[in-house]
């Protein structure tokens, strides 16, 4: 059985237990939450699964996602259009990883240290601007990408859906993606091979930021309020989904599929912690201990791969 059946497994043991901890969990209210939640933290998770599928990694998504929001409330605000306002936070997310994909390729730095100074630069920027101020209340029509429905389904799962068929096309089926993978397996022989090596990690964090920017957006039209340290929380469970996923830590092996199982896998489990009435003081902890034990195992893979080769 391979890896990626193995989690749908886990995903559907979770749902039995759940159904049968809580008479709460198997209703169509509280799954198409969870899909709601899923669906976000995927979002994040689709442009870091890039990164990481290249050998590197995106410290400053959660920090992007508060900018571009903040920045995206305050021109739909200003300007009353949500057009004029979407594409501001889909520029600045885009151009926060442009900046990263600058940074690790003409200036050589290394991904964790780039992205994690790019974090706290991005956190000062959104908190001096935002001066400790909410912006709250934007249109119906807004409000709909994040809280709406469409065809019967929320919006952001389609909207889920939808990223996860244009990137795994993406990932499987063009030269980029089979370009992207070859990076994290080996950047010296992809170099050696004719793959533009900087280019090609310059676009993944492009493409990692601007969904951290349109995640900005979806979750800014779910909440109706922006406050600079709205991103702050997801980083830790868009990586935690990612690496559940089976997304190697090391690079050139996952998928975003994967990504979306880590996602659905960590939402089921926040949300029978909930509806158990577990003390939201322990979902912290217990997504820690998630993300730990799925680097460890990869770390195990790996070593194992490596021993039978």
């Amino acid at each position: 059985m391979s890896s990626f059946a193995w989690r749908l497994l886990g995903v559907l043991l979770l749902c039995v237990v759940l159904t049968l901890s809580s008479s709460a969990f198997l209703t169509v209210g509280n799954l198409l939450n969870v899909l709601r939640q899923a669906s976000l933290i995927f979002l994040i998770a689709s442009g870091l699964t890039l990164v990481i599928l290249s050998a590197g990694l995106d410290l400053s998504i959660g920090a992007n996602l508060g900018l571009s929001a903040c920045l995206a409330a305050a021109v739909i605000k200003a300007t009353g259009s949500i057009a004029i306002g979407i594409g501001a936070g889909l520029g600045c997310g885009m151009t926060i990883g442009i900046l990263n994909g600058l940074l690790i390729t003409l200036l050589r730095l290394p991904p964790f240290i780039a992205t994690y100074g790019m974090l706290w630069m991005v956190y000062g920027i959104n908190y001096w601007t935002m001066a400790g101020n909410t912006i709250y209340g934007f249109p119906a029509a807004f409000r709909e990408i994040g809280s709406g429905y469409l065809l019967g389904m929320p919006t952001p799962v389609l909207l889920m859906v939808l990223s996860l068929i244009v990137g795994s096309v993406f990932t499987r089926y063009t030269t980029w993606g089979h370009e992207i993978y070859a990076i994290g397996a080996n950047a010296e022989v992809a170099r050696l091979s004719g793959i533009p090596v900087r280019r090609r990690l310059i676009l993944v964090y492009t493409l990692s930021g601007a969904m951290s920017g349109l995640a900005g957006i979806v979750y800014l039209a779910r909440l109706n309020s922006a406050e600079a340290g709205i991103g702050e929380p997801l980083l830790l469970p868009a990586i935690a989904s990612v690496l559940i996923g089976g997304t190697s830590l090391f690079g050139g092996t996952g998928s975003l599929g994967g990504a979306l199982i880590g996602a659905v896998i960590l939402t089921l489990v926040l949300n029978g912690m909930n509806l158990l009435t577990i003390s939201g003081n322990w979902q912290p902890l217990i997504t820690g201990v998630i993300l730990l034990l799925a680097a460890g195992i990869d770390t195990a893979a790996r070593k194992w791969n490596e021993s039978q080769a």
